[in-house]
This record gives C-alpha cells, structure tokens and sequence, in this order.
C-alpha cells in the first residue's frame, strides 16, 4: 500500500474503527481518501460507519435513524417510520442556498456567494460540529448501473435519517467505487444536522447554509434536516449534474419520464417537467409505465435523445393523497408490506400515521409542531394543521404496478415528446403541439409561468416565472440552459416533439374546466401525435386536437363523453392573454445577458402570428373555425 494512503488510514483510525478503516482502506482513490480525511479532522466525529450496501449495513442504518429518535416506528408497520424537521425547517432554503461562484460574480436569477467567503464561513460552521456524533459514509450511483449516462456521488452525513432516504432513493455502489479507484469521477455531498435541540431538531436555524460549490462538485449543507436541504443525491446534484450537461452538451432536467401506449401497445416515451402543484406526480401515475416520477438525464446517442432516471425512489408530497384520486399511492403508503418515510405529517398517540387526504379524522398526537390536538392554535391564533402542506413520503419506486422495466437500461430509453405544465387560468389551452424542438424550447419551455396558490405561495392569480421548471435549481443562467437546449436539439437527427399542457384552465365564473382524469386523454392524444396517427389544428401558438380524435379517446380511455361545446370552450385560443404572455416574457429575458439571439427571434415571430390572428378572428379563435394540418 502507498505510504501516502497508509498515512491517511492512521490519521482515520483517530476516529473510526477498524472495520470502517479497512471499508475505505478499499476506495482506492487517494484524493477521496484524502478529502474524507479532512472532513473526519475538520468534524471531529466521535465513530464513523461506512455503509457497503449490505443488507446489514442497510438495516444498521435503518435502525440508528430508530434509535437516535430521527425516525419514530408506527405501531402499524414497523418499517413506516415518521420523521419530523421542526417548525423552521420544513421546506427548502431559498435564502441561504447558493451556488459558489469564483469572486461572488453573479449568474442572472440564481443566488450565487463569493467561493472563498463561503468556504471559510463553511469551515468554521463545521468545525468539531459532529464531536458526540457517528458519522455516515455512503458512495452512490446517479443512475443505472453498467450506464455511460450514470453520475456518481459520496455522501457524508451525521443524519442516520438522511442516509436511510438515500438508501431508499439511490443504488448504493461502494462495489464500483472499490473496482474503479482513481478513474472515476464523482460528487461530494457533506452535512451535518448540527447541534440538535430538546425535540431533536437543528438548533442553529440562523446559521443554516446549503451552498453549491460548482469548481470542486462539491455540495455543503448545515443545521438542517429537510431532506430537499439534506439529501445530497436529490436537488443538490441537480444543480451540479445541471452544470456538468451544459458543459459537455447534455440535458440534466427536472422531469418525469413515462411510457404511453398507443395503437398495438407501442410505447411512446415522454419526459415532463411541471413546477410544484401543478400534476407532476399525478401526470406520471396516471400514465401506463413509469420510468421515473422527478429527475432525468438525457443525452444523445447517435443522433436519438434517450432518458434516464438517476432515481429509484419517490420523495413526493403526500398532502390530498388519497385512495379515490391517487389509489396506487395510497395503497403503498398504507400497506403493511412497503418501508416508507413519512416526514411531518402526523402521527397519532396510537400510532397511527396520518395526513391530508386521509378518509379518517385526524387524532391528538405529534406533528412537525410538536404535541398536537384537534384545535391547536399557533401564538397568533390560527390553527395549525395536524400534516404540514409540504410533508413528504419517501419509498421505492418498485412498489408501483407500473413501474418500467427498462428503468435499469444502461442505454436509457428513447423520448420522443417533452411535455411542460404549469398552473394557468386563462391562458394556455389543456394541450398543444409546439411548431418544432425551437419553438417549443421557446414558447413552452423557456416561457413557462404558474399561478401562486393562495395555501402556501401567496396571492392567487400572480405568475411565478419558472423556466423549464427549474429556476430553483439551475447553476447556469436561464439563458445559457436555453442555449445548451438549442445546442443539443441542433445534434439530434430525430428532436422530441415539444408539447405544453395546462389542467387548470376555468371559465367565466372559476370553475375548472377539465377533471384530473382527463389527463390521460391528453397524454393518449399526444401518443397519437408522435407517431403521425392523427392530424391537429394549426393555430398562432402551435397544434391543437381535432374534436372528432379527442371524442373518441374521452370514449375509449375514460368512458366519458366529450361534448363539442367543452371541446371549444377548452381549445379557443386566447389572442390577448398570449400577446400580454409574450410581452412578459420578452422582458424578462431581456434583462438575462447570454440569452440567445434565436430566442427573441422565435418569440416575436409568435407574436407577430398572434397580431395577424387578432386581425382576422379577433380576441378569441374558436377551434372550430380552424383548418387540419
């Protein structure tokens, strides 16, 4: 063995055992090994445990998440744990997530830090911050094994509760780290929970950091415990996984990806990318096969965009899940079989976990709040809710009946539509075809805004601008990831159709105009469409549905008929709402240097189509008046 690794072995045995010295004495990385060390130095951890991915180490893990009261058994399945953040705690960071930038020199609409300043603010933070404390290290694939798409990350925690989430939604791969030694690149992902209060609870909220350090790939995350804060293999890796795709020409997206039967059971694949609220999850479950519910990586392989999920697990929000809308979640959030984590919902003094959407009422027990009974007030006198809005389930995704089986393909799968959806009320029709891969870069992508929610967000009706559905996890500028977009499309010899949805239109007096199911008729149409099986109607902002296509798939998918008066009311295009769309939108990205040229040039060529409409229909264009294409 190297002199120099045999030194850094003897600096670890200060703090780890000699089994967990022998685990990493087997990484033959000397820079990793170095870097663990200092981290160990830096941390002071009392012991070290080095998960291998065994069984053993799996369940060791599983249990000290128990034992440490990060993770509280129900008395119904003692493999459905509660985990509980606290009251400052429950959400993602905006504030104090950054990307580290050389000199603090900014990136448009993302928060950036000064590197040096970070990192010496870092350090002192984390200095001695796990003295009493173990220390968890595990080493995971971002992705299917055997895959040239697959990242690779090592994650350093002092939260059994994190590294039992990871366990759930990665494939642990400390064997591929032994067998690849130096050749491998990876991400480092550190936390620490820090010192913990009477309840278990990060204390120091005041000093909590989640900065993003793009140079080294590495991610810092402290005094916290939300795991979308703390699980480094989950929005922390999307922001480095989106700066390494726009650096060597591949999409790291923030996107589902489902198989969609279509005529003889062919499968179509679809990426999709909807910010929060707006049937991301929904979308993905209502279609035939699920290759992944969150993230994807897409990539070309000889001139074809094919996907991967890094993924095999679901972190999703469980607020309304219920068993007449979402049965298959339900299901597996309630079965007596299936290991989940439940975060911040309920859970009630005989152990029951409950949430919103359950059938039942809910009972005194103990929240994200603390002790908790029916009529709890907060010190302003509202009423605090037994589930918070954002608590979370995490499970595997092979509990779904649905689950495809080429979510293991080395090789990804092929995707032949990108679908965007954002919360719209009179706007956006429920589905449309872009012209080609520029114009829906632009006009679905580039261009995609949602309603707040007056639950959790703020004022109804106002447009939170979200591109790609992914503002709060980009490392590069909105115009730079719709360069690299433009720059992949140019590479691929077949471009994914590009399609926006909107399940949230209503009409004069509010009223949705859609129901959740009919989704999967959008989703059947959209099939039909990337395989040339139907016609669509050619309006200013791109392809519509035919009346007679969507009545027959209502009928045949749903049991339901689809009226022509529905029909219109769902697909008049709205010339005034789009041109004001536009308009938005030009000036914001006016305002991005670095976006591209062809961009303004897309956008305002739609609203040159858009005036010539207005011209000619009017304020409204009813489908009915438009011709097949």
């Amino acid at each position: 063995m190297d002199a120099s690794v045999t030194g850094l072995l003897t600096r670890l045995s200060r703090y780890a055992d000699e089994r967990a010295v022998e685990r990493l004495s087997r990484i033959s990385d000397r820079r990793l090994l170095e870097w663990i060390t200092e981290v160990v130095e830096l941390l002071e951890p009392a012991s070290v445990f080095v998960n291998t991915g065994s069984r053993e180490d799996l369940e060791y893990i599983r249990m000290r998440a128990v034992e440490k009261r990060e993770e509280i058994p129900s008395r119904y399945n003692p493999r459905h744990t509660v985990h509980f953040d606290g009251i400052y705690d429950l959400a993602r960071d905006r504030e104090n997530t950054r990307i580290l930038t050389p000199g603090g020199s900014p990136i448009p609409m993302v928060n950036t830090g000064n590197r040096d300043e970070g990192l010496r603010e870092l350090r002192e933070i984390y200095r001695g911050i796990m003295r009493g404390k173990e220390m968890y290290i595990g080493f995971y694939c971002f992705g299917p094994r055997g895959s040239p798409f697959t990242l690779y990350g090592v994650q350093v925690t002092d939260s059994a509760y994190v590294m039992h989430s990871e366990n759930i939604l990665y494939r642990v791969c400390y064997d591929v780290f032994v067998e690849k030694g130096g050749s491998m690149r990876y991400m480092r992902f550190l936390h620490s929970a820090g010192e913990l209060n009477e309840y278990g609870w990060s204390r120091n909220i005041s000093k909590r950091r989640i900065y993003i350090d793009t140079v080294d790939n590495i991610t810092y995350s402290v005094n916290t415990q939300y795991a979308g804060n703390t699980v480094g293999l989950k929005k922390l890796s999307l922001r480095l996984c989106v700066n390494q795709g726009y650096r060597e020409n591949w999409l790291c997206e923030h996107m589902f990806i489902v198989g969609v039967k279509g005529t003889g059971d062919t499968i179509s694949y679809f990426t999709g990318a909807f910010p929060a609220g707006c049937g991301k999850t929904s979308t993905a479950l209502i279609a035939d096969t699920v290759v992944g519910d969150d993230l994807a990586m897409i990539r070309n392989v000889n001139g074809e965009a094919r996907a991967v999920n890094p993924e095999i697990g679901m972190f999703g929000i469980i607020d309304g899940v219920n068993p007449v809308d979402d049965p298959e979640i339900y299901g597996i959030l309630s079965s007596r079989e299936t290991e989940v984590i439940f975060s911040n919902v309920l859970l009630t003094e005989d152990g029951e976990v409950w949430w919103n959407g359950k059938p039942s009422e809910p009972r005194r027990g103990v929240n994200y709040a603390g002790e908790w009974w029916p009529g709890k007030l907060d010190e302003k006198g509202r009423p605090i809710p037994p589930s918070h809005p954002n608590a979370r389930f995490t499970t595997s995704i092979f509990y779904l009946s649905k689950v495809d089986p080429r979510i293991n393909d080395p090789n990804g799968v092929p995707v032949s539509g990108m679908i965007f959806g954002g919360r719209d009320s009179d706007t956006w029709v429920p589905v449309e075809e872009a012209f080609n891969w520029v114009h829906g870069i632009v006009t679905k992508g580039a261009s995609l805004e949602s309603e707040r929610t007056t639950a959790v967000l703020g004022k109804a009706g106002e447009r939170e601008f979200n591109p790609f559905a992914i503002l709060d996890f980009l490392s590069v500028s909105p115009g730079e990831f719709i360069e690299l977009h433009f720059r992949f499309g140019d590479g691929l010899e077949k471009q994914p159709r590009i399609y926006g949805v909107n399940y949230f239109l209503r009409d004069e007096a509010g009223r949705y105009l859609t129901e959740k199911v009919d989704k999967r008729v959008w989703l059947k149409w959209m099939a039909l469409r990337v395989n040339n099986e139907v016609d669509a109607l050619e309006t200013p902002t791109g392809l519509i549905p035919v009346y007679e296509d969507l009545a027959v798939l209502f009928k045949r998918e749903l049991g339901k008929e689809f009226s022509i008066e529905l029909y219109e009311k769902l697909f008049t295009v709205r010339v005034g709402k789009h041109l004001e769309k536009a308009e938005r939108i030009l000036r914001i990205y006016e305002n991005i240097p670095g976006t591209p040229r062809l961009f303004f040039d897309t956008l305002i060529e739609q609203k040159r189509r858009l005036k010539h409409a207005l011209d000619k229909y009017g304020m409204f264009i009813s489908p009915l008046s438009l011709d097949k294409r």
